[in-house]
């Protein structure tokens, strides 16, 4: 690479420089496509389920029905959380928002994995299923009780996703329910080198344990600029409430030098193909109608509005847009929108730390310094 493109990629961010070779997703901006090991996620999305996702992620191959049930019997098997890490959830039920939780709680389950003396690759492939099976279970019980509800035990009979959604509310969600969060699942499991998987795979080169790696993922994600904008999507949409005053409210939003949240992507240059998957989803779900007729129409006018206002930026709708509509459809206030993406993220995560591990070198990149030149130290 050139002096100059080294030096442009310092000021922007890394962006369009190439930091690691991997197997496991492949991000096409132009193309507004998403593949996970080859498979279109918009395909993925719309037949497999979050569990043979991550077994792709993990193993490079779908899963047989024989391979999915036991691979299933197996993330169940590994839910119960340690000691430790329950009584990290209840000290973060009492100040702490869910993503902090979530974070404060990851890190403590390394609680029965202390010190890991044994990398094999089988080591760290269990490591991955237990922290993907045990992550929706500390989302679930921070948010049970920070709500003054008591926690509800975890379902070995149940799927990944139907036993987020049964351990929230403590009901059996219908199968409409879990098909869309399985969706949304799928659709985040993984999306190139993002700055928190990136994040996981520097703390992984260093030859630190994969708690730690996916502890900082989880401080990376946590950023509005990474996986905060579903929420303010959704509020976006709510505060316009009419369809009629979309453009109005867009064209002042625009002027204001404010973002619309929910369009734009510092990837895609199209329709970002997990949005389009996300919007099917939206469009089968009961009771959604009326919210969903209104999002359509807003972002119809936002994406004309962009074009007018912004014709030197490619703006269309992100993942983030319709994710707000399929997590509340499936009963999930705004604040746990972070955190669900944060579970979901976890199969990436692991797959990316398992990769890196096959091939380690330690991530040391090089920074050109513009401070001030030598000089003495004052005297007196």
């Amino acid at each position: 690479m050139s002096t100059n493109a080294v030096q442009d990629a310092a000021t922007s961010g890394l962006e369009g420089l190439v930091v690691a070779r991997t197997e496991l997703s492949d991000v096409d901006g132009q193309r507004g496509q998403l593949t996970i090991r080859g498979f279109d996620v918009e395909e993925l999305a719309g037949r497999a389920r979050f569990e043979e996702v991550a077994y792709l992620l993990w193993f490079g191959q779908l899963p047989s029905a024989d391979e999915l049930v036991r691979f299933q019997q197996q993330l169940a098997s590994q839910r119960s959380l340690p000691r430790e890490v329950l009584v990290a959830v209840e000290l973060a039920a009492e100040r702490l928002g869910p993503m902090d939780a979530l974070r404060f709680a990851a890190a403590a389950l390394s609680a029965d994995d202390p010190a890991p003396a044994d990398d094999s690759h089988q080591a760290n492939l269990d490591r991955a299923i237990r922290l993907v099976a045990r992550v929706p279970v500390i989302v679930a019980t921070h948010h049970r009780l920070r709500s003054g509800q008591a926690p509800v035990e975890p379902r070995a009979d149940l799927a990944l996703a139907t036993n987020f959604l049964y351990q929230l509310t403590g009901q059996t969600p219908g199968p409409a329910e879990t098909r869309a969060l399985d969706t949304y699942l799928v659709t985040i499991s993984d999306h190139g080198m993002n700055a928190s998987t990136f994040t996981a795979r520097v703390i992984a080169s260093t030859a630190s344990d994969m708690v730690s790696a996916v502890t900082g993922a989880i401080g990376a994600l946590k950023g509005p600029l990474h996986g905060g904008a579903p929420g303010p999507a959704l509020e976006m949409i709510e505060a316009i409430g009419q369809a009629d005053r979309a453009e109005s409210w867009m064209r002042s939003a625009v002027d204001r030098g404010e973002r619309l949240m929910g369009f734009g992507h510092r990837v895609y240059h199209a329709y970002d193909p997990r949005a389009a998957a996300l919007r099917k989803v939206a469009e089968g779900m009961s009771g959604m109608a009326d919210w969903l007729d209104l999002a359509v129409k807003v972002e119809d006018v936002a994406l004309r509005v962009l074009a007018e206002l912004k014709p030197d930026r490619i703006l269309k709708t992100n993942v983030e847009y319709y994710a707000a509509a399929v997590l509340q459809g499936v009963g999930l206030p705004p604040d746990l929108f972070p955190s669900t993406f944060a579970l979901a993220r976890h199969a990436g995560w692991t797959a990316h730390c398992i990769e890196y591990a096959a091939d380690n070198k330690l991530i040391r990149p090089d920074a050109r310094y513009t401070g001030p030149g030598e000089r003495p130290l004052p005297v007196g």
